[in-house]
């Protein structure tokens, strides 16, 4: 078919609309769309048979998806979109995989199952009356509201996946602090003679402008350490999610679980999609919701990651209930020498929840003299309560080298 039979079915808006909502439909599941890309599908289908799929697919992909990690999704959100009109039946399949002749379910993909809710949800919003939007908006504010206050260990399934939602929509502006180099700047503190010497010869002698450098400013590392024993089974996994979304935005990040041994998680959180990357640390690691060794885990860390990981002012977080009853002496023995290491040591302690906490058992009491500060860890505000600490720590830095006496 020529190109001619693709202009006239563009000509009618049905399809252009649909075209539309399905790069939407992208932007929704997290990929970075815009509406150029919504523009350059609209031209390049005018110039296939778009009756024919696999050319459209192509066409679509070839403009749509950018990295190799994103064609699983376009695919999935092409097939849900396109083919099939019960495309709200499509979605509940992804959101209740079953397995079936005893062959396991495709991996479900959560951020395309969120897209496609948050689509149906705004088709009912625009059918329905004025008054329904407003009371549907004040219902879902209380809502999030109230499970930003809920305990991780009591939230049911649909609250955590809400949840979940929540906290890889949530990008955490952590602070930069200041280094020793230098770059080239258009303006800046710091005079560079050498340049402005070679700009002076270039121009023939005449000393007309000044180069410049400034300070290079970097994130300083971070390193967590992630108690995965069956206490922390359900608090583990939330700040797993946290720590995903804080990779986006942050490339220092190194991510360790222990339980009865240590496991390097970092490479698996980086997969793009939280879902996935949680579901590959969970086959990866052999004791989730098992027994905890804090000490003989702090032990190995110690002694194969420290040096490695734990340099450039790295900050650790330590996130554990800290009920261990078994080696207490290797344990303080080992988070000694973890203070040593580390620049600062913060302790997320799940137990912050009950207002009478008082540090009793025998583990506590060995980690807490060597920690710079403990903080909750037990809702989605204690998280960004830990977000606000993170970006804080630059700035407290930054008074106490200018001899700000209130900085402790």
């Amino acid at each position: 078919m020529s190109c001619r039979t693709g202009l006239s079915l563009m000509s009618t808006p049905t399809l252009a609309h649909n075209v539309v909502h399905f790069v939407r439909l992208l932007r929704g599941a997290g990929l970075a769309m815009s509406p150029a890309h919504s523009v350059d599908a609209l031209e390049a289908l005018r110039w296939i048979d778009i009756t024919r799929r696999d050319d459209v697919r192509a066409a679509l992909a070839a403009l749509l998806v950018h990295a190799p990690d994103e064609r699983e999704l376009f695919h999935q959100a092409f097939d849900l979109f396109w083919r099939d009109p019960d495309w709200e039946g499509k979605l509940r399949a992804l959101l209740l995989p079953k397995v079936t002749n005893g062959v396991p379910p495709p991996k479900r993909n959560n951020r395309l199952a969120d897209a496609l809710a948050a689509r149906a949800a705004e088709s009912k919003r625009t059918s329905a009356p004025q008054s329904v939007e407003h009371l549907h908006a004040r219902i879902t504010f209380s809502a999030q509201e109230r499970l930003s206050h809920r305990d991780f260990d009591t939230l049911t399934s649909d609250e955590w996946r809400a949840l979940r939602h929540q906290i890889r929509s949530h990008r955490m502006p952590l602070a930069t602090e200041p280094t020793r180099r230098l770059k080239t700047a258009s303006h800046g503190t710091h005079a560079d003679l050498r340049a402005s010497a070679r700009n002076v010869v270039r121009s023939g002698g005449d000393w007309t402008t000044w180069k410049y450098k400034k300070v290079v400013e970097r994130r300083p590392p971070l390193v967590l350490l992630l108690d995965i024993s069956g206490s922390m089974s359900a608090y583990s996994r939330a700040v797993l999610y946290f720590c995903h979304a804080l990779l986006q935005s942050r490339e220092r990040l190194q991510v360790f679980l222990f339980g009865t041994r240590l496991t390097n998680a970092t490479r698996a959180l980086r997969e793009r999609d939280p879902d996935v990357a949680i579901a590959a640390i969970s086959d990866q690691v052999v004791d989730w919701s098992g027994g905890t060794r804090i000490g003989a885990a702090l032990a190995e860390f110690n002694r194969r990651w420290a040096r490695r990981v734990l340099n450039g002012r790295a900050t650790v977080l330590f996130v554990t209930d800290g009920l261990d009853h078994e080696a207490i002496d290797v344990l303080e023995t080992e988070m000694l020498r973890l203070r040593r290491f580390a620049h600062r040591l913060v302790w997320l302690n799940p137990l912050l929840r009950y207002a009478d906490f008082t540090p009793r058992a025998r583990g506590v009491r060995a980690i807490l003299p060597h920690v710079d500060a403990m903080l909750a860890a037990h809702n989605l505000d204690s998280l960004n309560a830990v977000g606000r600490e993170l970006a804080a720590v630059a700035r407290r830095a930054d008074r106490k080298s200018a001899g700000d006496t209130s900085w402790n």
